[in-house]
């Protein structure tokens, strides 16, 4: 089956920065879309970043221009650069992405586990 691990979080001062970064493997035809969202206790889960597989971006209003999402076709990733980080962005990531499987005929979602990202003033 499709499987998304994330990485890279932790903790960190506000005004740093974090990497984050998602592999997915398993029967994979193609991905079309991949992002990150992430979720606090008591509050709906929300888009963080979006990138389709030409590379354009969509970015939740709180996070433009300090977070930047990437991704490897060729690798199956997804990297979530956060930059100028507030105790606001603490939450847990969750890695999202949009699958077609080896013989599938259509897309399905996956997410991943989660990592969490905590973020000390």
């Amino acid at each position: 089956q499709v499987q998304l691990v994330e990485s890279g979080g932790g903790l960190v001062q506000a005004g740093g920065s974090l990497r984050l970064s998602c592999a997915a493997s398993g029967s994979i035809f193609s991905i079309s879309h991949m992002g990150w969202y992430r979720q606090v206790p008591g509050k709906e889960r929300e888009l963080v970043a979006d990138i389709d597989k030409r590379g354009r971006t969509e970015y939740g209003d709180s996070v433009k221009g300090r977070f930047t999402v990437s991704r490897d076709n060729a690798k199956n990733t997804v990297d979530l650069q956060m930059n100028s980080l507030n105790v606001e962005d603490t939450a847990v990531y969750y890695c999202n992405a949009d699958i077609l499987q080896d013989r599938g005929r259509g897309y399905l979602g996956y997410w991943g586990q989660g990592t969490q990202v905590t973020v000390s003033s």
